[in-house]
This record gives structure tokens, C-alpha cells and sequence, in this order.
């Protein structure tokens, strides 16, 4: 737009607006009989229309202002975004990045769960053969994780014939048993991104707030939550024997991001990424 408007004004030396210029001329009216210029005021206007402000305008008769007490709802999503995150890193420690991937597929089946159960939706046959079919595709690739370690993927008719065999016998192996750990950790991070996801869609159909004052509390309660979790967990677990220079530990966390290069720029980078 911007862009459009400096070509406009300099290069073609036209300062007529886009109504103006597709034919429309601003009329003078009365009110209370003094005649007024307010529909060329508003044609001519640069001020542009806030779309948060638009986007509070629908339903606003049925919408509840949040505001108030009620902001601490927003604080729901912001702890299930945690609590997903936390066990979505922690399940990538004990299995390789393309599978962590391709489990985190199975965030549609929860939402879609959830918005049935608490939301009250309906999905049509077709949607739920869609998220069978996506779950089913996310057991097979985590199930080829913990019985194949070989580089390269197995040929699908192989992994069929030896699944069952396989199992009893590789299922036992440590490898194997850290795989199903983080596969298993990772599907359970989902239920907390799609409780995040279900819970933001019932208070934003309830309560009207701009979204991005939606962002920033959430990005509020998020960060406080965090903080005083760390410090909970430091003093309970970091500071003792057995959790020193553990996940827990802030001091050792602390000293890793300062003298590791590789480590606070990636810090850094993550949460560029997320904001």
C-alpha cells in the first residue's frame, strides 16, 4: 500500500484516492441544518482502519468484553503451550528429528477429538477418515523408529511382514525402549497443543478482546508461569545432588547459554522463530 501510494503521488502525480479514482465523488449532506463535509472527510481520510477494532465489531452483541479477573483465563492456553513444549523437547532427546517430525502429526486426531467433545462440532465422515488416516501414518513411522536403526528407510512391504515378529524380540533393546519413550512423550505433548488450541477457540467465542492484546497476555502469563516454574524446580530438584547439572539445574543452564556460542545463538534464534 505503501508502496502503491508513493507511485501513485510521484510517478504518476495523481493524489486521487482508489474511490476517487473508480468514479465516486463525495457529497456534502445537513445535520440538524448545518450542512457538513463529512463524506469527503472520510474519503479523503489517511487514517487506516484498525482491524483489530473491525474484528471486535462481529458478534459483539453476544461477545463478553474480557477484561478484568477474566484475563487470567488466557493463562489456560498459555501453561498448555508450556507443558506441550517442555515434553515435545524433552521427547526429542531420545529420538531422531524426522520422527519427532512426523509424530507431531498426530496433533489433528486431538483437535479434532476435542472439538467434539468440548466444543461440540461435527465432522463429516470424510474428515474422519482424513485424521484416521494421518494417525495411522504417524504409528507406522514411530513404529519404524523403534524397530529399525539401519540408515535408510525399510521398504513398507518388509516392515509389514516383520512387524510382528520384531516387536517381541527389538522392542526389548534399550534403543528401542528410548524411541518408544519419546515417541509416546511427543504424542502426549499434542494433547496439551490441542487443549491449547480448543481452549483459545471457547474463550475467544465467549469474550471479545483484540488479538493482539490476546497475544500479549498469553505471552504474560506464559512468561511468568515459566519463571517461577524454574525457580520451583531449582530449588526443589536443580540444587540437589542428584539434580545438579541436570535439566533443572538454572546455574548450570545459565553458564551453558554464556560460554556456548552455538547454544545462545540457537536460544536466541528459537525464539525469534516462535515470536
Amino acid at each position: 500500500m505503501a508502496g502503491f501510494s508513493l507511485y501513485r503521488r510521484y510517478i504518476t502525480g495523481s493524489t486521487e484516492t482508489e474511490a476517487e479514482a473508480q468514479g465516486y465523488q463525495p457529497v456534502n449532506g445537513t445535520e440538524n441544518g448545518v450542512e457538513d463535509d463529512h463524506d469527503a472527510e472520510s474519503i479523503r481520510s489517511s487514517t487506516p482502519i484498525n482491524p483489530a477494532a473491525k474484528a471486535m465489531m462481529l458478534n459483539s452483541a453476544e461477545r463478553l468484553p474480557l477484561t478484568g479477573f477474566r484475563l487470567g483465563l488466557l493463562s489456560l492456553p498459555a501453561i498448555c503451550d508450556i507443558c506441550g513444549t517442555t515434553l515435545m523437547n524433552i521427547g526429542l532427546l531420545f529420538v531422531v528429528p524426522s520422527i519427532y517430525q512426523m509424530t507431531r502429526g498426530a496433533l489433528v486426531l486431538f483437535v479434532g477429538l476435542f472439538s467434539v467433545i468440548f466444543l461440540r462440532r461435527r465432522l463429516h465422515l470424510f474428515q474422519w477418515f482424513a485424521l484416521i488416516t494421518v494417525v495411522l501414518g504417524v504409528g507406522i513411522v514411530g513404529l519404524a523408529g523403534a524397530i529399525y536403526k539401519e540408515k535408510g528407510p525399510p521398504a513398507a512391504l518388509l516392515l509389514i511382514r516383520d512387524t510382528i515378529a520384531v516387536v517381541a524380540r527389538e522392542a526389548r533393546t534399550p534403543e528401542a525402549l528410548r524411541t518408544i519413550i519419546g515417541v509416546l512423550l511427543i504424542a502426549g505433548a499434542q494433547i496439551f497443543t490441542a487443549g491449547q488450541f480448543v481452549v483459545e477457540e471457547y474463550i475467544l467465542e465467549k469474550y471479545a478482546l483484540e488479538p493482539l492484546k490476546v497475544v500479549g497476555w498469553e505471552g504474560i502469563f506464559g512468561f511468568s508461569v515459566t519463571v517461577l516454574g524454574m525457580i520451583i524446580l531449582h530449588l526443589a530438584i536443580g540444587r540437589t545432588e542428584a539434580g545438579r547439572y541436570g535439566y533443572f539445574d538454572l546455574v548450570e543452564g545459565w553458564r551453558q547459554i554464556t560460554h556456548f556460542k552455538a547454544v545462545g545463538v540457537s536460544s536466541i534464534l528459537i525464539m525469534i522463530s516462535i515470536g
